[in-house]
């Protein structure tokens, strides 16, 4: 019986996170968490454009919240809007940019969409990123197109600091699935190495004798290898002889 309420406890918690999501419009929301405290249900909506959804005089809000209070049977919802601040390392917004612009463009585009978004990620300071676009693109036959730069850890305790997410376009041809993976600029990688600017001017220093230092070099090893010969050959004429 325990089993049984827990899975239909978390069946009504995503229906409450699918029915934000899709009432406030899709590429406006990140994610939704709910949080239970004492006083009642906290909704956590992540966005980057938070005047869109709070509406006017927070018409919008309250409009949400009547609602889910009724048709989820909350006892005090609450929302609660947090602003992203850089909404291009946020991947699930990425994502859904994408699902947007492709519906609206349609999906012949899909190259200078995934190009354009994925510029714009480094131009801002991502350390990698990487796009892939599964569907009807742009023939019959399904196939998935990859538009990656920069850094991406893919396997290993390194690869949990890349943000992740999927999204979907319904376009004339079909469903497009989008998936979109973003290594932030302040992630914390172990086996990342840096330069000092010490160092870096040593090895600079070291790459300009290295011209001057190699000819030397170069005639040591000849004389070496001509005085070995020699020798060899004055021991079999003493042979011979």
């Amino acid at each position: 019986m325990e089993e049984k309420k827990f899975v239909v406890f978390k069946k009504e918690e995503l229906g409450v996170k699918e029915y934000v999501k899709r009432s406030l419009g899709k590429g406006k929301i990140s994610t939704v968490s709910i949080e239970y405290t004492p006083i009642g249900e906290k909704i956590v909506v992540s966005t980057s454009k938070p005047g869109l959804v709070i509406g006017r005089k927070g018409e919008k809000i309250e409009e949400l919240t009547k609602f889910i209070k009724k048709r989820f049977k909350f006892d005090n919802p609450h929302i609660e809007i947090r602003e992203i601040m850089e909404p291009l390392f946020d991947s699930q917004l990425v994502a859904d940019d994408i699902a947007v612009a492709l519906e609206r463009e349609g999906s012949l585009k899909f190259k200078v969409i995934a190009y354009k978004m994925l510029q714009e990620i480094m131009r801002h300071g991502a350390l990698g990123a990487e796009i892939v676009l599964s569907g009807k693109l742009p023939s019959e036959r399904a196939r998935s197109w990859r538009f990656a730069q920069g850094y991406l850890k893919k396997t290993g305790n390194p690869a949990k600091v890349v943000d992740r997410a999927m999204s979907q376009a319904q376009t004339l041809p079909g469903i497009i699935g989008i998936k979109v993976s973003i290594l932030p600029p302040n992630a914390v990688i172990h086996d990342r190495i840096s330069l000092s600017d010490d160092l870096k001017r040593k090895i600079q220093m070291g790459l300009n004798v290295a011209p001057e230092v190699a000819p030397v070099e170069k005639v040591a090893i000849v004389e070496k290898k001509a005085r070995k010969a020699k020798s060899k050959k004055s021991e079999e004429s003493d042979g011979t002889a």
